[in-house]
């Protein structure tokens, strides 16, 4: 038995056909895509993939739509974003898995490498961070509107291998551009959090993606969070070992963190009636 395939794009023709040639071995290729301007459809076509267009309100409502109204061939479908390509060990696990109808799990999490500037960037990318790809549709869906996370209605596994992720492939000014507005939803998410408090238990779960969601919402009430963060991921977690590329990565993602403080106090003084 094979598996589905679904990948959310928006003028991606740059990545994209690496994306697909690294899942060819599907006979059920759906791509949905948020009206591209480039040859993103055109690439999706030629490559033999079911195509469907929807207006992209947020990416869990996206996501949500692709799961729930489009029809699959498998019960499996898995979900990799279109910059991350398939390696041949992740595809072989999980073709071995649709073989085997009577597992009990209803999706799995896969660990994933971060790839900048020609190599991997273990230390600075927090690896191993573990993300559900593969899902049966109907006991999953997303929430949050930006960095959607996959809610999973019964038990879930892990894959043992990975895919690599191209976060850069569009280049330097399209990630600026991708992340300031990235950085307007965090904002919100991060005064919602700040709002409705903080569950301390999160931190000792037993579950590191509760654990590194525990972490974040803690982030949310540190001072100098933008070069904590940097300290965190350059010197702790030894990002310094990654080379010129790490650094790099670790300055790229401060800036991130520093887009998100700065909006935060935008909305606070906006809501009180204050000029910015």
């Amino acid at each position: 038995m094979s598996i589905s395939v679904l990948i959310l794009t928006y003028n991606e023709e740059n990545i994209l056909p690496e994306c697909l040639e690294s899942v060819s071995w599907s006979d059920d290729i759906v791509v949905l895509d948020s009206f591209s301007t480039d040859r993103t459809v055109e690439i999706a076509k030629a490559a033999g993939a079911r195509v469907y267009q929807r207006v992209y309100d947020n990416e869990d409502s996206q996501h949500t739509y692709g799961l729930k109204e489009i029809p699959f061939k498998h019960p499996w479908v898995y979900i990799p974003d279109a910059d991350e390509i398939t390696t041949p060990e992740l595809r072989d696990e999980m073709l071995a898995i649709a073989a085997a109808p009577d597992r009990p799990e209803a999706a799995f999490r896969v660990r994933f490498k971060v790839m900048f500037m020609g190599r991997w960037i273990r230390n600075s990318s927090l690896y191993p961070t573990w993300v559900v790809r593969l899902v049966r549709p109907e006991k999953a869906h997303f929430v949050r509107e930006i960095n959607s996370r996959c809610v999973i209605d019964g038990p879930e596994g892990r894959l043992r291998s990975h895919f690599l992720h191209y976060t850069f492939n569009k280049g330097l000014t399209a990630w600026y551009e991708k992340h300031n507005r990235y950085s307007w939803h965090e904002a919100r998410e991060s005064l919602k959090g700040l709002r409705d408090g903080f569950d301390w238990k999160d931190l000792i779960s037993l579950k590191p993606e509760i654990r590194r969601r525990g972490m974040k919402e803690l982030s949310f009430r540190l001072p100098f969070r933008p070069m904590l963060r940097f300290l965190y991921m350059y010197f702790f977690r030894l990002g310094i070992l990654d080379g010129w590329a790490g650094y790099v990565y670790c300055r790229l993602l401060t800036t991130y963190e520093s887009m998100i403080v700065f909006k935060i106090a935008e909305i606070r003084r906006r809501e009180k009636g204050l000029s910015v």
